[in-house]
This record gives structure tokens, C-alpha cells and sequence, in this order.
């Protein structure tokens, strides 16, 4: 419903089937905010209010059975975006809500205590449990950790503040984790992250599993990023995703007495700098690690624990069965890859890909090689999000590659020395192959990471 005027106060109502705005026409500034209303998942509970205000005020929250006698509910403060409550009884009907915006109680400092949901101690981040083969060659080797930021238990959990905190954008909208989502192996479900102000990104949020473990180090899709300290800094300075200045940033942060504490901790003094700010979300996407997965729990028993399905889509992927070449791009136990490859998507490519920021023939269509762990998370797939399945994706190495002068050899019908280079390689996998390739990529999803509360939205967000 649209906004209504009253000439005393500013309220936003809501009851289970009527929300009403209206406006202040006292002298302090209305903050832009709403509140909705919506059944509780328990019956026996009453309903569910939630606050929205990007600019995260304290609002006094009030209800009514008659819209003229109110009284006051709780007193609540935004620390991300929302804050909600459960209140009333379910068998009085008719009871409103609405929230008032007293700027003479709005001084109300946010602490780590108040505004976060953080252990007493802290997480486990610098020493995670590895399985051994991740301690020894070839995976020890694909570490892409600088010395100049080894990841600490305090650094990693800033950075996970960080991630969630939409003070990051310039309109406080969304975060770090709109786009990569934990659910989705901190990916994106769409094809396309809309930005802080509803414009669309041109490529499909990869999924940040295993950042740590690129031996190449460089990121985005394109490879921009020469490490990841400067990879974390671009989408909040970009004009699409977050629009937001670094001195701007560090002013908005600076603002916020939890970030002080935990600067502090993780850096040693109170100051708040990009660099800071940087190296500590570096910290926390290094530190989502995959090694819990079916696969995983396969490697040291020789894989007894699969399926005759998953086996043989095992044998598939690493060639032998079949000539499929899976994993000369998605090499190791981390499925990862030592180059950057043109994947025969197109011919030519919309998106240019490397050869985009090169200008050069030879580079167009040139794309990093995700991992594939959690792969059966993130969809959709690709650069431009293309590929809805993976169904489609295995159809699509099975029948679809496209000639491309670019196109990686792997994907090549091999010729001899000298000779021309081959067509796409064709698979002409049965469907009972190719529903097996399928089952073995899923063996490399870890549900952990998808629910481990180390990763998650540290933020208080009411009951």
C-alpha cells in the first residue's frame, strides 16, 4: 500500500493483511524504512515483523489492537539491513505494529556484542585439518597464500564480518555475500548479480571454493586480479556491483565502534584502512576449503564407498573409460587447473574473455577453469551462466564444443607432429555414461561448506 501522511509522527504499520507508511512532519530527517509482516512457521507463535532499513537506525517498535491505544513492544536496532521479532498471541486477532524513529534514542553504540553473533573464542581458520594429500605435492605446491598475509583466526573473522556487511556498497544494499552465496558454494543461483542499484553484472559469480588452492593466483573469470587482496577490493569499487569509493569505505567503517575491536584484533591497532580491509576478506575466502566430500572420504579407502555409477563416471573423467579428457583441465584431488583455456563455448565469442583486455586474436574466448568441488552448488555454469545443469554441461562436452582457433588441445581430436590442428573432440558417451559422469561430479560436493556457521552471516538480525 502507499505511503499515507500523518501530521504528528512517523509510523509503518503492519498487521497480518494491511502495511501502511507513513511519514514524520517533525523536524528530524524520516529514515527510508519499512516493516512487513508475514505468518509464523509455529502456530502456536504470533507474527513475524520485520524491520527493513539499509541505513540500520533504532527504531521503537510499538502494537495496537485498535489503532488508537499503542504501546510500546521493543526497542530495536538495525546493525546489516533488517532486524525482525516474533510477537503477540496467535488468538488475538487484529494486532498491529509500528515502529517509530526517535532520533533522541538513536545514539546507541553498535558493539561486537550487540551487532554480532561471534563465539566467545575464537573459530578455527589459520589451522584447518587437512587430509594428507593436501600436505604434500602436487596440491602443497597450488597454495596461493602471500607470506605477507598468512591467515589468522582474527584476520579470517573480520573478513567474514566484512563479506555479510553491506556498509560495503554505497547504498548499503548488498554485500559481498548477495553474489556468493554460502548455500550455493558462494556462488550465485542466477545468471546474473543484480548490483547495489538493480544493474546486472555481465558474468556469472564464481563459486569461492578452493581460492586458496589456484596455483595461478590470479582471479575473476578473465584473470584481471593479479592476487586475491586485489580481487576482494574491485567489486566494491565497481560502478554496477557496489559503487563505492575506498575513502569512502574506510569513513563508513571507521564509523562503526565493532569494526575498532576487531581491526584491533586482527591487525594489532584500531586502524581502518583498505589495505586492511583487503587482506582480511583475502583471509576469509582463503579459508573456505573443501575437504569433506564423498571423494575425499573415498581417497584413503580406495574408493569403496561409491557407487558402481560413481565409479564409473570416475573412470570417465580421468580417461579411462571412454576418451573423455576431463582431467587435463580439472587436474588433482582440488580439480583444478594449471592454465587458463578457450573451451569452445562459441565461435565467435560475445564475451571475449582474456583477449578482452589484451586486444589480441589469440586470446579471445580465453577463460579461468574454476574447481570443481562443490560444482553439484554452484549452477548456473560458465562464464555468462549458460549451462542451467550439469546434465547440460556433460551434453555439451559429449556433443557441443565448437571449433575455435583458440580452442584448448585437450578438447581436439589429436593429430600427428606437424599436422593441422583436429576437430572437437566428440565423446559419444551413452546416456548411462554420461548420467555417470554426473553422479561422480556430485561425490564432490561437501555440504559442510554449504552449512558450516564459520562461514556464515555473523550478523544479529533479531529472532
Amino acid at each position: 500500500m502507499k505511503a499515507q501522511i500523518a501530521s504528528r509522527r512517523v509510523l509503518r504499520v503492519a498487521t497480518a493483511s494491511l502495511l501502511f507508511i507513513s511519514a514524520w512532519a517533525g523536524r528530524a530527517q524520516v529514515p527510508a524504512a519499512s516493516l512487513e509482516i508475514s505468518r509464523p512457521i509455529n502456530p502456536a507463535n504470533g507474527p513475524r515483523v520485520t524491520l527493513q532499513d539499509r541505513s540500520n537506525h533504532l527504531w521503537v517498535v510499538q502494537s495496537s489492537t485498535n489503532l488508537a491505544t499503542w504501546s510500546e513492544t521493543a526497542t530495536w536496532k538495525v546493525f546489516n539491513g533488517n532486524f525482525h521479532g516474533t510477537f503477540g498471541n496467535p488468538a488475538v486477532p487484529g494486532i498491529f505494529f509500528r515502529a517509530i524513529y526517535d532520533p533522541s534514542r538513536a545514539d546507541v553504540p553498535n558493539t561486537v556484542d550487540s551487532a554480532l553473533h561471534l563465539p566467545v573464542f575464537s573459530l578455527n581458520y589459520a589451522a584447518p585439518v587437512l587430509p594428507p594429500n593436501f600436505l604434500v605435492p602436487p596440491i602443497v605446491n597450488q597454495d596461493n597464500m602471500p607470506t605477507s598475509n598468512i591467515t589468522t583466526d582474527a584476520g579470517a573473522t573480520l573478513g567474514r564480518v566484512l563479506f555479510y556487511d553491506k556498509r560495503l556498497s554505497a547504498n548499503q544494499a548488498i554485500a559481498c555475500a548477495s553474489c556468493h552465496q554460502q548455500g550455493h558454494g558462494f556462488s550465485d543461483a542466477r545468471r546474473f548479480s543484480p548490483g547495489f542499484n538493480g544493474g546486472a553484472t555481465t558474468r556469472n559469480s564464481m563459486g569461492l571454493t578452493q581460492a586458496r588452492y589456484y596455483p595461478r593466483g590470479h582471479f575473476f573469470w578473465d584473470e584481471r586480479a593479479a592476487t586475491l587482496e586485489d580481487q576482494v577490493l574491485q567489486p566494491i569499487q565497481n560502478a554496477v556491483e557496489m559503487g563505492m569509493t575506498l575513502p569512502a569505505l574506510v569513513t563508513r567503517l571507521g564509523a562503526e565502534p565493532f569494526y575498532t575491536n576487531l581491526f584491533s584484533q586482527a591487525f594489532g591497532s584500531p586502524e581502518i584502512t583498505s589495505d586492511r580491509v583487503s587482506r582480511a576478506l583475502a583471509q576469509f575466502v582463503r579459508s573456505i576449503i573443501s575437504t569433506r566430500s564423498k571423494y575425499d572420504r573415498g581417497i584413503p579407502i580406495g574408493f569403496s564407498n561409491f557407487t558402481a555409477e560413481e565409479l564409473l563416471g570416475r573412470q570417465i573423467f580421468f580417461g579411462q573409460v571412454g576418451n573423455a579428457t576431463c582431467a587435463a583441465c580439472h587436474g588433482t584431488d582440488n580439480f583444478v587447473p594449471n592454465n587458463i583455456f578457450n573451451n569452445g563455448l562459441e565461435n565467435p565469442y560475445v564475451d571475449k574473455g582474456v583477449g578482452a583486455l589484451t586486444g589480441l586474436a589469440r586470446d579471445e574466448g580465453i577463460f579461468k577453469v574454476p574447481s570443481l568441488r562443490n560444482i553439484e552448488l554452484t549452477a548456473p555454469y560458465m562464464h555468462d551462466g549458460r549451462f542451467a545443469t550439469l546434465e547440460e554441461v556433460v551434453e555439451f562436452y559429449n556433443s557441443g564444443v565448437v571449433n575455435h582457433p583458440n580452442l584448448s588441445p585437450p578438447l581436439r581430436v589429436p593429430t600427428p607432429p606437424g599436422a593441422p590442428p583436429g576437430p572437437p573432440r566428440r565423446l559419444n558417451l551413452t546416456a548411462e555414461q554420461k548420467a555417470a559422469l554426473v553422479a561422480f561430479l556430485k561425490t564432490l560436493t561437501d555440504p559442510g561448506i554449504a552449512t558450516d556457521p564459520k562461514f556464515s552471516d555473523p550478523f544479529n538480525y533479531g529472532n
